[in-house]
């Protein structure tokens, strides 16, 4: 069977926008928090990067995908200053020989006070 030229996937927590959006075969992912499923951020800072990095996860799965098919990820943390402790969580989650191109950046702000965001590009194919 065909997808449509555009598939959207609905995010399971109650937000305004896509938890993904395939566009041919390329999966967009949108910007994940450490957010639970009702919508409420996990404490603490590596806990907020596991959920961030486990929401991205699940995701890829929902489509029968996996983290090996990222390949592209940009990263906002409240505090660049933890740039090492986020890197330290993010490389658990990735085949060292398989990762993904990224930027990082400090954000001034991130929603509901967040730690950090991070949204994906990964490899979809039909």
């Amino acid at each position: 069977m065909d997808r449509p030229p555009i598939e959207f996937i609905k995010a399971s927590a109650p937000l305004p926008f896509s938890a993904a959006v395939r566009v041919g075969d390329v999966l967009y992912l949108s910007g994940q928090m450490g957010m639970r499923p009702d919508g409420t951020l996990v404490e603490g800072f590596d806990a907020q990067i596991r959920q961030l990095m486990d929401n991205i996860s699940h995701t890829l799965e929902g489509v029968g995908l996996t983290m090996s098919s990222v390949f592209k990820a940009t990263i906002m943390l409240g505090d660049m200053s933890r740039w090492s402790d986020f890197n330290a969580i993010y490389l658990e989650y990735f085949d060292p020989e398989r990762l993904p191109s990224r930027s990082a950046f400090g954000a001034g702000g991130l929603a509901m006070g967040a730690v950090a965001e991070a949204e994906c590009w990964a490899y979809a194919p039909n």
